[in-house]
């Protein structure tokens, strides 16, 4: 269990406030975000291929420090594809985690936002809300890191793994950061 909360923590910290974008808006967005996504994943998986190596229990070590690499790198992916449409000012801890997390946590993020037709209706997620969600963000992640333990014990094999894995993680966090900056959203604020 407290491996979980650790990983809820690192996920609260991570969405918090978003970095500072490294892209200006653009004229051609969805081509400029290709590039953006392109780049980032060839980041996150030489990141996380790398820290993947180690073998053994020395591997074991740098399993949380692996996925927060990719995160970071995740992270500054969604705020430059904000940035890049020229909507920086709407990415927010909700909208950060949705891109983060929509897509191996789905179930866990029902309650930050639903895409209906063209639009994504963002529900604003007090703080309490937050954490619940990051919890259950965490317990998912939780048993992930559990499993990438294994790869550890095959190094090269498992190197790869984690590698190939990080890259089309990071390029589905892009699709999720698309699909929400380059549509109409929605702010649902319940009376």
């Amino acid at each position: 269990m407290g491996h979980e909360a650790n990983l809820s923590d690192k996920v609260l910290a991570l969405v918090a406030r978003p970095p500072e974008p490294g892209c200006v808006p653009s004229a051609r967005p969805a081509d400029a975000a290709a590039r953006v996504i392109d780049s980032a994943a060839r980041k996150a998986g030489l990141a996380a291929g790398t820290l993947a190596l180690p073998p053994g229990p020395l591997g074991w070590a740098t399993v949380i420090p692996e996925m927060t690499a990719v995160w970071h790198i995740q992270r500054q992916l969604v705020a430059d594809i904000a940035a890049l449409y020229g909507r920086s000012a709407e990415l927010g801890p909700t909208q950060m985690m949705w891109c983060l997390f929509r897509h191996t946590a789905a179930q866990a993020l029902r309650d930050l936002g639903v895409r209906v037709g063209e639009r994504v209706i963002v529900r604003p997620a007090a703080q309490a809300v937050l954490q619940r969600v990051a919890g259950a963000v965490g317990m998912h992640l939780g048993r992930q890191a559990a499993g990438k333990v294994m790869s550890r014990w095959v190094p090269l094999v498992g190197a790869a793994g984690v590698g190939a894995y990080a890259w089309w993680d990071t390029r589905e966090v892009g699709r999720a950061a698309l699909a929400l900056f380059e549509r109409e959203v929605v702010i649902d604020n319940p009376v």
